[in-house]
C-alpha cells in the first residue's frame, strides 16, 4: 500500500498551471495519475493531442473544465468525468472563472504515441494530414518543445 498527500507532492507548471504527478509519489505500476490545480484562462496541456496507445479519464473535483476536441467542446463540471478513447484528440481548459481542481488518470502508465493535431497556445494547425489514416507515426516526437507537454495523461 502507497498513501501520499497532495501537499507534499512536488507541482509542476502546466502551462503556467499546476500539475502534481502522483504516479511515481504512489509507485503506480500500470496507472498513470496527475492532479491539475489550474486558474482561471490556464490549460491542462499545451496541445489538441491524442495518445494512441492510453485511455484518458478526467474527474473534475472543483470548478468546470472545457475540453476540445475534433467534433466540439464539452463542459464537464465538479463531481463529474470525461473518458477519452485511445486515439481521441482531446485538449483541456480552464474557461471558468473559479479555481479547477481535476484529477487525470491514463491508463496504461506509459504512453509512448503522442500525437499532436493543433497547438492552441500558438494558435496554429500542426497536424499530419495523414494522422488521421494512421501514417504519421508518434508526431509528437517530432514536433515537441519544452514547453509543450506531450506525454502523460494531459
Amino acid at each position: 500500500m502507497e498513501r501520499v498527500s497532495f501537499e507534499d507532492v512536488e507541482r509542476e507548471p502546466a502551462d503556467g498551471g499546476g500539475c502534481q504527478s502522483l504516479t511515481d509519489a504512489l509507485a503506480t505500476e500500470h496507472v498513470a495519475i496527475n492532479r491539475y490545480v489550474l486558474a482561471p484562462g490556464e490549460r491542462f496541456s499545451g496541445s489538441v493531442h491524442a495518445h494512441m496507445d492510453q485511455e484518458e479519464v478526467f474527474l473534475v473535483l472543483a470548478g468546470e473544465a472545457t475540453f476540445e476536441t475534433r467534433e466540439e467542446e464539452v463542459i464537464v463540471g465538479a463531481s463529474e468525468a470525461i473518458r477519452f478513447s485511445p486515439g481521441e484528440f482531446q485538449s483541456g481548459r480552464n474557461d471558468g472563472d473559479r479555481r479547477l481542481e481535476a484529477i487525470a488518470i491514463g491508463a496504461p502508465r506509459d504512453s509512448d504515441d503522442v500525437r499532436i493535431a493543433e497547438i492552441p497556445v500558438l494558435d496554429t494547425d500542426v497536424s499530419c494530414p495523414a494522422v488521421a489514416r494512421g501514417r504519421c507515426g508518434s508526431l509528437a516526437r517530432r514536433t515537441s518543445n519544452s514547453s509543450v507537454p506531450t506525454a502523460g495523461p494531459s
